[in-house]
């Protein structure tokens, strides 16, 4: 049996922006997710853009919390060592009929007090980015608009609030909610037991079963599929800024997309789906990106793909951010409805959430000694000969390179490893340091980090996971010639 005051379900953007915020007060929090890292499933599998809210619906609660969170974004990164590429955006202007929408565009960005998004001529926008189509007849720039690295920033607001308190329990699925006296009772899941004040429903694409458990699911959730390509460092035609469709009140469409990372992040689509598990990349779903993304960017090089992923976005029914304070099952907060808007948004909705439960009696007192900072994983690669022979004379291991495409070395899957809600899978390692993320895709490095998961976590090889409770790489030993 486990006791908290406060128990988030859920350890994506969301969640871990919630840790990280309760962190400051003198209260007992846990964490629970169903995978064996943090993330989520959206938060890890989007394209990391953190976005003004120039197209969102004007007076919504989502557009509301978004343009709060936006400006809180840079102040994180700073304190968190994550890393955030400022680039702007640009929307070329392809046909009439999408000219037609520019000024319902412009007008509604105005109204989201965004000025600074605005159409811009054919020539000035060739002249900011000359690899896009020729025959655009404009385009609406938006130069507030940022690329993050979404996985740095969950791992780093997780450590932070670990740091300060907080503890978290992975590979913990809920499987029920147990409800007396018009009260949370407790929450069943497989790893235990959980008896919390307050349980907040934080989990995303599943947050309508989770309601459900507790009788307050007045919505549904299904599943937006989106495919994604991402092209290697050494691709021969980049873009300066954010790439993205006109956008349309479903999406902001296929986008190009320079990443903190060197890579070229190209999609998504936005197809409905009505499986929350299917990541599977599709021929049809991947030539549409592929079509929409080379009539914007000519000359893009699909054959310098190294790999294709799929992330699925939970799209509410009704749509719009939802905040519940239960009255009918006291303690019970729903969080719903935060699509693909919800990395950026992440940072005022945690602060939104807790107002709102301080309306609803809960007490908070604020600690001394909150840790307001965290330092990133040192990146061997960005280093100068002097440092690396630096680092190298005080940790050997710095020494030994084990993924040759990313340049990462043992020293730093070790620190992943060992890190406050440190890495336990192959992928966890991979989110942190970007071993196996290059252009042979954990060919080569991925048995050694298997080998190192294991001497550092003390198992064999054989418990060795690549993410999930059963995905475990090896099942025999290979014979060796």
């Amino acid at each position: 049996m486990y006791k908290t005051d406060v128990l988030i379900i859920g350890a994506g953007a969301v969640g871990t922006a919630l840790a990280r915020e309760f962190s400051k007060f003198k209260i007992q929090v846990l964490v629970c997710d169903k995978n064996d890292d943090v993330g989520g499933d959206a938060s890890k599998s989007c394209s990391g853009l953190t976005s003004t809210s120039a197209t969102m619906p004007v007076g919504t609660l989502e557009c509301k919390i978004r343009t709060i969170s936006h400006s809180m974004i840079d102040i994180l990164c700073r304190d968190l060592d994550i890393p955030i590429l400022h680039c702007g955006s640009i929307a070329p202007v392809l046909t009439d009929e999408q000219m037609q929408e520019v000024p319902k565009l412009v007008e509604r960005a105005f109204q989201n007090g965004v000025y600074d998004y605005e159409f811009m001529p054919r020539e000035e926008i060739l002249e900011m980015e000359p690899v896009l189509n020729p025959d655009i007849k404009g385009g609406i720039y938006s130069p507030r608009d940022s690329q993050i690295n979404q996985f740095l920033m969950v791992v780093a607001e997780a450590e932070n609030a670990a740091e300060n308190g907080v503890d978290f329990l992975l590979d913990c699925e809920v499987t029920g909610i147990e409800t007396g006296e018009g009260r949370v009772q407790r929450v069943l899941t497989t790893k235990g037991d959980i008896e919390a004040k307050w349980v907040i429903n934080a989990a995303g694409l599943h947050c309508d079963e989770i309601a459900a458990m507790v009788g307050e699911c007045d919505f549904t959730v299904h599943p937006r599929k989106g495919e994604f390509y991402v092209l290697g460092h050494d691709t021969p035609v980049k873009v300066k800024h954010i790439i993205s469709s006109v956008p349309t009140p479903k999406t902001r469409g296929v986008l190009v997309i320079p990443t903190v990372d060197d890579n070229l992040l190209i999609g998504p689509t936005a197809d409905d789906v009505e499986d929350k598990t299917d990541k599977k990349t599709t021929r049809e779903g991947l030539e549409e990106v592929r079509t929409k993304a080379l009539d914007m960017v000519p000359g893009l090089h699909f054959e310098d793909t190294i790999t294709q992923f799929v992330g699925v976005r939970p799209a509410r029914v009704p749509e719009g951010y939802n905040i519940l304070i239960s009255e009918k099952v006291k303690g019970y907060v729903g969080i719903s409805g935060i699509r693909s808007t919800g990395l950026t948004a992440s940072l005022a909705l945690a602060k939104y959430v807790i107002h709102e439960m301080k309306a609803a009696g809960l007490e908070l007192e604020r600690k001394t000694g909150w840790i307001r900072e965290r330092r990133g994983i040192v990146k061997f690669s960005d280093k100068t000969d002097e440092e690396k022979d630096a680092l190298i004379a005080g940790d050997p291991r710095y020494g030994k390179i084990v993924c040759r495409c990313e340049q990462i070395t043992e020293a730093e899957i070790v620190e992943a490893i060992h890190r406050p809600v440190g890495a336990k899978t192959l992928d966890a390692v991979k989110r942190r340091v970007r071993a196996g993320m290059g252009r042979c895709q954990s060919g080569f490095c991925g048995p050694q980090v298997i080998a190192i998961l294991a001497r550092e976590l003390g198992i064999s090889e054989y418990e060795v996971r690549k993410r999930g409770i059963a995905a475990y790489m090896l099942d025999h030993e290979t014979p060796r010639p």
